[in-house]
């Protein structure tokens, strides 16, 4: 016969601990997963009230008038040259001198020909759109209006807002990217309505007469910034080339209320432009002009 096993004994203090939801682990584990579901939902719902909230701070600013439009461009001036304006200089020029597309800030550029019309009143068809070239009335390579714009892409871009405007009358395109000056020269011999490009070129083509500013009324001037934060007038070289241009061939103009400047672009509260120099991408650069 075989041996029979004795049966196991319980150690003396110890009791055998109950399965299932009398366990004590058992129910403290269930009350933690309780606990993390209902701190998630809580932090769900304090996450969706942070986002759904009205939050004044995230409000957009409202568009700058043409008295702070004004301030600011002429601060940007007096920074970038180490000058200060007389008051005389100040007097003679008024808000007036500003048109303002503030509300387009949105911006979409084809809605900019409207306001290149009305800036030119009743006489836009004329100025803007007749593409004959009077002798002894229109000057050869005089635009009506000028774009100036930091980039050889940009000022196309531009360019595009205006499209019905040009089609009796080409624009002709100011910059050194892909373009020989020779070839700019020869189509500023005829009617010239528009005209955009960016600083260094317009700059030479004037200085070798070839671009004239007779019939000059709208300087419309791109400040809208790239996705690193800079603009024409914060983005070094090119900035330093816009306010050369400015300063030489525009700023008498507008103290003597010749010529109206278009802002075209937010106007920054100061803190959009804090970090080091940066230059354009290559796809942008623009070639220094010889």
């Amino acid at each position: 016969m075989g041996r029979l096993k004795p049966e196991k004994t319980q150690k003396p203090g110890r009791t055998p601990k109950p399965f299932g939801p009398n366990n004590p682990k058992s129910q403290s584990k269930f009350k933690k997963k309780t606990n993390t579901k209902n701190t998630a939902n809580r932090q769900i719902k304090t996450k969706t009230t942070s986002v759904t909230g009205n939050n004044k701070n995230n409000q957009p600013s409202p568009p700058a008038s043409p008295s702070q439009q004004l301030r600011y461009f002429l601060s940007q001036f007096e920074s970038a040259n180490g000058v200060q304006l007389s008051s005389l200089e100040l007097e003679s020029i008024k808000d007036s001198c500003i048109l303002d597309v503030s509300q387009e800030l949105g911006q979409d550029v084809m809605k900019l020909e409207k306001h290149i019309k009305e800036a030119f009143g009743a006489k836009w068809k004329e100025e803007l759109c007749e593409g004959k070239h009077i002798v002894g009335k229109i000057e050869a390579g005089s635009p009506a209006v000028l774009v100036v714009a930091p980039s050889a892409l940009r000022s196309i871009e531009l360019l595009r807002g205006m499209r019905t405007l040009t089609k009796e009358c080409h624009a002709v395109k100011l910059f050194s990217k892909h373009m020989k000056i020779d070839e700019q020269v020869s189509l500023l011999m005829n009617r010239v309505n528009i005209a955009s490009g960016t600083p260094s070129r317009i700059k030479k083509l004037i200085d070798i007469e070839a671009l004239g500013l007779s019939r000059l009324s709208v300087l419309l001037v791109d400040i809208h910034t790239d996705v690193k934060g800079y603009s024409l007038l914060t983005l070094p070289q090119v900035r330093d080339e816009f306010w050369d241009l400015y300063k030489n061939y525009f700023h008498q103009q507008l103290v003597k209320g010749d010529l109206r400047i278009c802002l075209y672009g937010p106007i920054p509260n100061g803190n959009e432009f804090k970090g080091k120099s940066v230059e354009l991408a290559d796809g942008d650069r623009e070639q220094p002009d010889s």
